[in-house]
């Protein structure tokens, strides 16, 4: 399973410029609302954008959905680990968690 990330550090992080956040929703999900500087990858997209979305195999990443209940960022996570990603973790409280407690997000 999937090291988590708590949404203190991945904000931190975020703040800090050193994490790659990674959308798991995609399509019209990733165009209403993503946690700041996220870019869109689904679980059927890994294989074949990952080399060019994540060229750092060692870079922090971090994975969310839309909450606890969503299995995208898991399927995404898995994914990227089986690809040699080495410092995946995921965000489990999703996007949901991220704009209840009034942090800011990115449109379109």
């Amino acid at each position: 399973m999937t090291a988590l990330i708590s949404r203190e550090e991945l904000k931190r992080h975020i703040d800090a410029g050193t994490v790659t956040v990674v959308d798991a929703l995609g399509g019209t999900y990733y165009e209403q609302q993503h946690l700041p500087g996220a870019v869109a990858l689904v679980a059927d997209e890994v294989a074949d954008r990952s080399a060019e979305v994540l060229p750092d195999k060692d870079a922090l990443i971090a994975v969310y959905c839309s909450n606890p209940a969503c299995g995208n960022s898991q399927a995404v996570a898995t994914a990227l680990e089986g690809l040699g990603y080495t410092r995946v973790r995921k965000y489990r409280e999703g996007i949901q968690d991220w704009v209840e407690a009034g942090l800011p997000v990115d449109k379109g």
